[in-house]
Parts: structure tokens; C-alpha cells; sequence
């Protein structure tokens, strides 16, 4: 494929996503779930493996496309010798079939267009069985079926759908692929026109209710709208991304699944939600993390299936080239197997925002909580492999023992502040041992500034979150010693890196990109260390990477000045949201996680 990451822009319907390229072309769809197989997965390799492109069949002089709105449907404008037409992308809002709908809109001229359909189920590797059905084309492949409709008459060349016609200003002409069971009844065509009116009319009644109203309130509300499409509307749960295997690093191995919930990420991302205004998203998920987390919280993963699967097997697809030649490809995260201790801190600290913002209170919620503590009061000392996911020997990592802190500290809060029933006292002394050690093996004196794992001297950026974690005051030296340390050892042309890569480090070959996320949070560590100047300095370069459409991937190669990694993300939005409030001087996400 010849197309950027950031070429691209995204459309859901709060079941799942599709990614839509500046050339009009549908590459990545996953229907009904972030985890089942693919319809197309041309984003992963080439258009052999399937794409649903509808665009002038001429040269194209110019294109132009935006967000209708605060909404998620996409328009795209292209300008030819012979006329203007606009497409018109959305994902209707529904609750059983998967609707991908798109609009021809002639604005000026006559304008010749070709649409070229190419199914491939099972992330590529299906060629479906495909008739010709009344006003176009039935596809089916073991329990997947598609059907897609429109008056323009189809054809089929070489397992490729095709159509040819013209749009003049003022025409529209519209086409809709929907995804059903191959066993169930057929879906029955409905108003398109329609369709889009009560998906506009959805995006604008749910935008309304945003809270924050500052200076960056479009870059904030179209992150708030993209965590919205990363939430899979039936469970509550919210994904890490919407793709799978998009590189950390052009031609590298640094290629993982992110269709999953992480609790670290869903919390992130609820923290940001809950400070637009978003409650409902709070509740619903606290109701997804109660079902999955049932049990022993022993048996508690980092992340889980969207409807709480458990078995994320990690495996590899051969038959695909990776993104730019970027391979593996994989599907399923074996990191889900692994034990990240600061997990359960997040888990921790956002049901105790909850708490302090007076939503509903739930006994089931405070019952696990409980055994989570039960099980951390041992847990927390052992090591583990972090925040970064490690594929290398465990450690006993800084930033995890700092949010096993965070969970004694939250506990004890919600006994002696909001009334629940627990060993506080305990909790309270486990905390403050915690915390000590920390600061005697987590911090590196020679270096002046707090470290990857105990005793090591290498740097991270999970480190900046210190601050507003409540761990240490952003102004104390030790922590001014770790923001310099981080800038002169992990910055890249303003943008921060999350840790040296390097094999004794990870276990993985070396290179990445610059992390957002970590850029964000030392925009955040220097607003509250008084530098606010140089935090709106570093906030409006991290705004200039977005996508014409204001959308992130999770990390940023300076010198190529290309988006890398999987898209669009969820870390990444957080941190743009969050930074955007701490800006604000007074009451940000920093603050406020610091109060007990």
C-alpha cells in the first residue's frame, strides 16, 4: 500500500470501526466485533487482500475532507477536470447487522466514478462465494455474509465487484455493504438517506453534552468522539485501538494486536470521558470490569475480549506482508498472560474517582476491590513486567511499585473518607512501606532522578506521571532531576520516547517511534511545575502531528514526520484530552488525581 497511517480516518457504529483513506479507499474492517475475523485487511498488507474504493475514475486535482460536524461521519471532496463530487462515509448506529453506508454527492459538473469491491474474509485469506442479488451483490463465506445494494449496476472481473457510472451536481447516488450471519435471515434493505439523518442527529445529541469548553475544544471534542467510536456500545468495554499490527517502527517486528480492552488504557481513557462530561461511558464500564474481573483477582489479566474473553491467543498470518513490509502480522496479545502490577492501581484509582464525583455506588464494585487488596497486600512485592509490556525477564519496575502505592492509597481513602469497610490502618502502613522503598531503590542518586526498575539506571517516561499520581510534588528535586533526565536521554525533536530500546531492556530488537502519550504527560509534569509556556509549547507541537482530520496513532517518527503504530489511539487521545484540561491552570486531570 502506498497510503500513510495518517492518510487515514475512522468511522464506527460503537460495534466496530472501518478505516477510510484519502483516496476513497475502505481498507480495514472488522466485522461484528474489534476481534473477529476481517472483511478487508489491506491495511496490513496489500489490496490483493481486500479494499472498498469509490472515487473518480479520472485524475483527481484535489481533495479535501473533514468530519461533518462533531459527529463520525467523514466527507471527502474531490476535485477533478470535469467536475466536483463529494463522498459521504458513515456507520449507522444500530444494535444487530454492521452497516458500512456510502453517499456520491455531484456538487459541480459531471463527474465519471468506479467503484471496485474486493471481499476477503478472515483477515485476507477467504475468497468468498459471490451471486448477483437484486440491486447488487450477495457474498458468503462460512458463518460471514455481506450483502451490498445500490441502483448502480454491478459487474464482476477477476473476484473483484465493480461499477462504472457518473454523478452530476445535485445527484446522489448511494450504496450500502451490510454484514449479517450467513445462517440467519437475510437483512432487508432501509433508507440510506434516512439512515444518515438519524446518525448525524445521534453524534449531535451525544456531543452536546461535553463539559469543557477551552481553547482547544474542537482537537479535545474530536478525541472525545474517537474514544466514543473505541467503545464497543453492547458491554461497555473500550478497545486499545481499532487495527491490529500497524508498526511501531516501518519494517520492524514492533507489530501487536491493540483490538482489546486494556484496564490500564480504559481507565486512561475514562479519566478523560468522566472530565468531558461522559458518566454514562464511567458506569457502563465499571459494569464490564465487574463481570470480567469475577474470580480470584489472582487470575485478574491486563486485558481482556470486548464481551470479557479471556484466551487472546497470540499467532501470526503468514500469508500476509505487514504494513510497508512491516512483519509479523499478528493477531490475538499473549501479553495478556503477563503480570503488570500497575493495573490494579488504575483499576484502584478510577473507581475512587468515581467515588469522590458521587456516582452511583455499587456493592459489587467495593467486593472486588476488597479482593484485589487481599491479593496486592503479597502481589506488590513481587516483580513484574510493566507498564510497557516487557517481553524480557520480569523486574521490579518503579512505576509499577508506585501504582501499587496508588491502589493501598485509594483503599485507605475510601474507608476513611467515603465510609466503605476495610482495613484502612493496614492499608495506610503498607502504603507508606511502599513508598519508602521506592524512594530508596527506585530513585538512582548518582543519576539524580528516578528510574526504569530498582537499581537500574536507565530512564522512562511512565516516570512522569509521578506528579500527579499524588507519589511526589512535581517541584521536588528529585523530580525536576527525572524530567531533566528524561528530556536529555529520551527526546526526539520535542517528543519523548518511552524507554531505550534496547535488548537487554526488552528483549526485542531495538526502534520505535516517539510515545504521545509521554509527550503529553511532561506537558502536564511542567505545567505543574510552573513552566506553563513550554507545556502549551509541547501541547501545540503534539496538536500538529494529528491528521487533517484530527486523529493520533500511538507514536510519531520525528525524522520521517510519519504516524506509527496502530490507529487511532486510545493512549493517545487520553493524553491529548487530560493535557488540554491541565492547561487550563486550575482543576486539570494532574490535580484532581492527586486529591484523596
Amino acid at each position: 500500500m502506498s497510503s500513510r497511517i495518517e492518510d487515514y480516518a475512522v468511522i464506527g457504529d460503537l460495534q466496530t470501526c472501518a478505516l477510510v483513506g484519502r483516496d476513497g479507499s475502505i481498507d480495514w474492517l472488522c466485522v461484528p466485533r474489534f476481534d473477529s475475523p476481517a472483511c478487508f485487511a489491506a491495511l496490513l498488507g496489500t489490496r490483493d487482500n481486500g479494499a472498498w474504493t469509490l472515487a473518480p475514475a479520472g485524475r483527481v486535482i484535489a481533495t479535501r475532507r473533514r468530519y461533518r460536524g462533531d459527529s463520525l461521519i467523514l466527507e471527502t471532496e474531490f476535485e477533478c477536470e470535469s467536475g466536483r463530487v463529494r463522498l459521504i462515509d458513515f456507520m449507522p448506529i444500530r444494535t444487530t447487522e454492521v452497516d458500512l453506508c456510502r453517499i456520491v454527492e455531484g456538487i459541480e459538473g459531471t463527474v465519471p466514478m468506479r467503484m471496485e469491491l474486493q471481499i476477503r474474509f478472515d483477515y485476507g485469506s477467504i475468497v468468498p462465494w459471490v451471486r448477483s442479488v437484486e440491486r447488487g451483490i450477495r457474498a458468503i463465506a462460512g458463518r460471514d455474509r455481506l450483502h451490498c445494494r445500490s441502483d448502480v449496476p454491478m459487474y464482476g472481473r477477476e473476484f473483484t465487484t465493480l461499477a462504472d457510472f457518473t454523478v452530476t451536481a445535485g445527484q446522489r447516488i448511494a450504496f450500502d455493504l451490510t454484514w449479517s450471519e450467513s445462517f440467519g435471515p437475510e437483512p432487508q434493505p432501509y433508507d440510506i438517506e434516512q439512515a444518515l439523518a438519524e446518525t448525524e442527529a445521534f453524534w449531535q445529541e451525544w456531543s452536546s453534552h461535553c463539559t469543557y469548553e477551552g481553547r482547544w475544544r474542537d482537537a479535545v471534542m474530536r478525541s472525545l468522539i474517537t474514544l466514543k467510536a473505541l467503545t464497543y456500545a453492547p458491554t461497555g468495554g473500550l478497545v486499545a485501538a481499532a487495527t491490529t499490527s500497524l508498526p511501531e517502527q516501518l519494517g520492524g517486528v514492533r507489530n501487536w494486536d491493540y483490538r482489546y480492552c486494556w484496564l490500564r488504557d480504559a481507565t486512561f481513557s475514562l479519566y478523560a470521558l468522566i472530565g468531558g462530561g461522559y458518566t454514562e461511558e464511567a458506569i457502563a464500564w465499571r459494569e464490564w470490569l465487574i463481570h470480567c474481573v469475577a474470580g480470584r483477582p489472582e487470575e485478574m489479566q491486563i486485558m481482556y475480549g470486548i464481551r470479557g474473553e479471556r484466551h487472546l491467543l497470540e499467532r501470526e498470518l503468514e500469508w500476509l506482508p505487514g504494513y510497508e513490509g512491516s512483519s509479523p502480522v499478528r493477531i490475538g496479545n499473549a501479553a495478556y498472560n503477563q503480570r503488570q502490577l500497575d493495573v490494579y492501581g488504575e483499576v484502584m484509582d478510577t473507581l475512587h474517582h468515581t467515588r469522590r464525583l458521587g456516582m452511583p455506588v455499587n456493592d459489587d464494585s467495593w467486593r472486588v476491590q476488597l479482593a484485589i487488596m487481599r491479593f496486592l497486600e503479597e502481589a506488590w512485592k513481587e516483580p513484574d513486567e510493566g507498564i510497557w509490556e516487557v517481553r524480557g525477564p520480569r523486574r521490579h519496575f518503579t512505576h509499577s511499585k508506585v501504582m501499587a502505592w496508588v491502589a493501598f492509597d485509594r483503599a485507605a481513602t475510601a474507608v476513611e473518607k467515603f465510609g466503605r469497610r476495610g482495613p484502612a490502618d493496614r492499608w495506610r502502613a503498607i502504603a507508606e512501606q511502599i513508598r519508602a522503598e521506592v524512594l530508596e531503590r527506585g530513585f538512582n542518586r548518582e543519576r539524580n532522578s528516578f528510574v526504569q526498575s530498582y537499581e537500574s539506571t536507565v530512564p522512562d517516561g511512565s516516570l512522569l506521571m509521578l506528579p500527579s499520581l499524588g507519589f511526589i510534588p512535581a517541584t521536588d528535586p528529585r523530580m525536576v532531576g527525572t524530567v531533566d533526565l528524561i528530556r536529555r536521554e529520551l527526546e526526539t525533536d520535542g517528543l519523548i520516547h518511552r524507554y531505550p530500546t534496547i535488548p537487554d531492556v526488552d528483549g526485542l530488537p531495538p526502534g520505535e517511534g516517539s510515545f504521545l502519550l509521554c509527550t503529553f504527560w511532561l506537558a502536564d509534569v511542567l505545567a505543574l511545575q510552573g513552566k506553563q509556556e513550554e507545556a502549551e509549547e509541547i501541547f501545540e507541537r503534539l496538536l500538529s502531528i494529528r491528521n487533517d482530520v484530527g486523529l493520533l496513532a500511538e507514536q510519531y517518527d520525528p525524522h520521517s514526520r510519519r504516524q506509527l503504530g496502530n490507529f487511532p489511539q486510545a493512549f493517545s487521545h487520553t493524553g491529548l484530552i487530560n493535557t488540554a484540561r491541565n492547561l487550563a491552570l486550575r482543576g486539570g486531570p494532574a490535580e484532581e488525581r492527586q486529591k484523596r
